[in-house]
């Protein structure tokens, strides 16, 4: 009966402190440091080892300016001179909040001091010397530590305070010692640095950081300086120089891998740097021995010319098309070109029926689920294209039932929607774009969103659906490349379905197909008449980011490009645009940014 009752009281004594502790936090977080203390008064009395709760009770005593009360009780917990040397730095700060700079000198250097009794105390005091930013201490106990335990190692925490001193080449060297050393991962400390450069080269600590990263690279002819240059020249869209170092890489590692010029080549091409990107993947060509990696870099090379091609292009790019795969034949290991000469002579030569019959061909060869998905999806793409809609349909629900739970039969169901929509079946449309709503892939749950109320609120307003029907042509004619006649129809909704709701829709579709024949003018005034008339409509985000992206990178003009990011993030905090932005806006007022 007695250890019954002993282990009741327990537990009555468990749930009494906890409740205390949620108490004394919640009062303190909300600035009620009067009720914190009384709180924190009784869990200091009932747990005199819990050193969280003694620095919260002084917490709340400097708070309220008792300074003696906090003095008195701090210096009973390091009376014998055994107590965890952080209420040395504490009894410091208190003397400090006083303007006592000699007694709390004589305290932090105390604390210190204890690090020559145990090495291991050189986190946590320079840690708590940082969260009072005594950023002098902090290094003094950081170095201090290291210079008694070798092993130890405070180069990052060493790098942050650098960083908030403003001492920027002390802080590289640490980082960089960090990296070269291996005793931290490169992406992490890569972002540390990443807040202290800009995408200017000219920039004082872009200049600082490649004169270190060289003198490194002279002093010890490692790799690793190499790569982190091209990091760097990346980053500041210096590809020519990038794509210099990357080969100097892949010489002297005697050519294990080509993947970095891989993603050099990608990262210069979607950054319109043509040329390097081409350099690139010419020498993936040239040197590799791996038929897929090759075959790859050539496709990149095929999309490239395909940019702004003529006829003379095109039928050079055709033959190019037939002599790769006459070199690499067709089975399951040349999907990808495969594919991409089925979308060629669809999307580029307008000639549907080859590729069709290329594709159901390639449909018989030895695949896995995944491939034959993919072949059945460009294959549906295409059947889509040649409004045989009904034949597209049933490959794209083919890969929706295979891989239902895979971002691939996601893809497959909005593709359902999409075609049932091209051919005016807007219920069946509906239907798939409802599940899709809740899409793992936010690209594809954003997309389905913005169609099913397109369709939605537009068959409510017109139940003959006449305007949405037009809508829906002019898609389709732009989804078949033939952009000037989507242009008329969706000028002819503008025109004759003037204040219905489906005018904000035909603007943006508008502006979409006016940015792709690279009439910006068209577009600003498209996207511009939608924040002006339809500015509490679903679509004026879209259409603010839109107009952001244009002033930015199509007008030079920065400051109305912030204008439009800036009204997304006090207004529209809930759009998919958001984070970007937020991120975008940033970057143009000058922040540094991860």
């Amino acid at each position: 009966m007695r250890s019954i009752c002993s282990i009741f009281f327990f537990l009555f004594f468990l749930v009494v402190s906890a409740q205390q502790d949620f108490l004394a936090k919640q009062y303190f977080n909300d600035g009620e440091f009067e009720k914190a203390v009384v709180f924190y008064e009784k869990l200091v009395e009932n747990n005199p080892r819990r050193t969280d709760y003694a620095e919260g009770l002084v917490a709340c005593y400097q708070q309220l300016e008792q300074y003696e009360k906090a003095e008195s009780f701090l210096l009973n917990k390091i009376k014998g001179g055994s107590a965890f040397p952080t209420f040395l730095i504490e009894l410091g700060y208190n003397y400090k909040l006083q303007g006592l700079p000699e007694k709390s000198g004589e305290f932090f250097e105390k604390a210190i001091q204890r690090i020559d009794e145990n090495p291991n105390f050189g986190y946590s005091i320079g840690y708590r010397f940082q969260k009072y930013a005594l950023l002098d201490e902090a290094i003094a106990a950081y170095t201090r530590a290291m210079s008694l335990k070798p092993d130890l190692n405070y180069d990052f925490q060493l790098a942050r305070i650098y960083g908030e001193q403003g001492d920027i080449e002390k802080m590289y060297r640490s980082y960089l010692k960090l990296i070269y050393e291996g005793k931290s991962s490169r992406n992490n400390v890569l972002r540390n640095i990443d807040d202290f450069i800009s995408e200017d080269p000219t920039d004082i600590n872009n200049v600082k950081l490649r004169k270190i990263l060289l003198q490194n690279a002279q002093k010890n002819p490692n790799i690793i300086w190499n790569e982190l240059l091209s990091w760097l020249f990346v980053k500041q869209k210096q590809y020519k120089s990038a794509l210099a170092q990357e080969k100097a890489i892949y010489k002297r590692t005697e050519g294990a891998s080509l993947n970095r010029l891989k993603n050099l080549g990608e990262i210069a091409q979607e950054n319109k740097a043509l040329e390097t990107a081409v350099d690139s993947f010419e020498f993936i060509v040239e040197n590799s021995n791996e038929a897929t990696t090759t075959l790859n870099a050539e496709l990149s090379l095929i999309d490239i010319k395909l940019l702004n091609a003529d006829t003379k292009a095109l039928n050079a790019v055709e033959k190019r098309f037939e002599s790769l795969l006459e070199n690499y034949g067709y089975d399951p290991q040349t999907l990808q070109l495969q594919i991409a000469y089925a979308n060629f002579l669809t999307f580029q030569r307008e000639n549907p029926e080859p590729a069709i019959e290329m594709l159901k061909k390639g449909l018989e060869q030895p695949l896995g689920r995944f491939g034959k998905a993919y072949i059945k999806l460009a294959l549906g793409n295409i059947l889509v294209f040649d409004q045989r809609f009904n034949e597209a349909l049933i490959y794209f629900s083919q890969i929706q039932k295979s891989l239902k739970n895979d971002v691939l039969g996601q893809d497959a169901r909005f593709k359902v929607a999409q075609t049932s929509f091209y051919k005016g079946d807007f219920d069946w449309a509906l239907t798939q774009l409802k599940v899709l709503r809740g899409s793992t892939s936010q690209l594809i749950a954003n997309d389905a969103m913005q169609l099913s109320l397109l369709i939605s609120d537009n068959s409510l307003e017109d139940s003959t659906q006449t305007a949405l029907k037009k809508y829906a042509r002019a898609d389709l004619l732009a989804y078949q490349k033939k952009t000037q006649q989507a242009i008329t129809v969706l000028e002819d909704i503008l025109k004759n379905h003037k204040g219905e709701k489906i005018e904000d829709e035909a603007l943006l579709r508008q502006g979409k197909i006016y940015e792709q024949i690279e009439n910006f003018e068209g577009a600003q005034f498209n996207y511009q008449k939608i924040v002006e008339f339809y500015s509490d409509g679903i679509l004026a985000d879209d259409a603010h980011y839109a107009l952001g992206t244009l002033y930015e990178k199509h007008f030079d003009d920065p400051e109305k490009a912030k204008s439009h990011y800036e009204k997304i993030i006090y207004d529209y905090q809930d759009s998919y645009y958001f984070p970007q932005a937020r991120k975008n806006f940033r970057r143009l007022r000058g922040d540094l940014i991860n």
